[in-house]
């Protein structure tokens, strides 16, 4: 009989003890987690009073982003959405370090993979805005040259360049992101040189009756001088 109850028992004890050892654990998880959530409230507030002071919403407008969160259904102010992207970011940070804190060893190996791959992700988001705001004021010169050249499809233009440099500065971020990295790369080969080639032979057949006009100019205003030039040999 007293087998039969320590065969039954001791498996209880063992799972007891181990609870034992987890409860500080998750104790700790738990602690972590509400102030992390805390720290993270606070600075969401901090940072978009800090972003209201300087102004933030008003540079976003010039540079278009608040154009892009529009066009996305996404109608809060510029500095809300930063304060909610660093808020989360924050948020899941938080819960990684809560989960090391339950010293399993899988998830220890989950949470180093995830903080070896943050600094990407961090760079691809910098490389996402920079070249968003280095696309839009290309676009924007290229829209006034053109525009200041008499060339009637100035808006085009310019949008096809912005487009084009999008289509860059994603395969860049994708690259960066260690996402289907050959894929990428030649998908975005193809895309961009049909496009390049698309748009040449487009504003090539546009542009015959321009450059018609323009040799024809040319032709015209050195036949007199040539005139001049006879006149004054005889």
């Amino acid at each position: 009989m007293n087998d039969f109850l320590n065969l039954i028992l001791e498996p209880l004890q063992e799972v007891f003890s181990k609870f034992k050892e987890f409860v500080p654990s998750l104790l700790a998880m738990l602690v972590i987690l509400a102030l992390g959530i805390l720290l993270a409230r606070v600075l969401r507030a901090v940072l978009v009073k800090f972003l209201v002071a300087v102004e933030f919403d008003n540079w976003s407008d010039r540079m278009g982003f608040t154009t892009l969160m529009r066009k996305g259904d996404l109608w809060v102010k510029p500095s809300a959405v930063f304060g909610a992207i660093v808020f989360w970011m924050l948020i899941i940070v938080t819960l990684m370090v809560g989960l090391s804190a339950l010293k399993i060893a899988a998830i220890d190996n989950l949470v180093g993979q995830f903080f070896s791959y943050l600094p990407r992700v961090f760079s691809a988001a910098m490389i996402l805005v920079v070249g968003y705001v280095v696309s839009s004021f290309i676009s924007r010169g290229v829209l006034i040259a053109a525009a200041n050249s008499g060339y009637h499809y100035a808006k085009l233009l310019a949008e096809a360049v912005r487009v084009l440099l999008m289509l860059m500065i994603l395969a860049m971020v994708m690259e960066q992101l260690q996402i289907a990295t050959s894929i990428v790369l030649s998908a975005f080969s193809i895309v961009f040189g049909g496009i390049v080639v698309a748009l040449a032979i487009a504003f090539g057949v546009g542009g015959i009756g321009a450059a018609k006009r323009i040799i024809e100019r040319e032709i015209a205003e050195e036949q007199p001088e040539k005139t001049q030039d006879d006149i004054e040999h005889i």
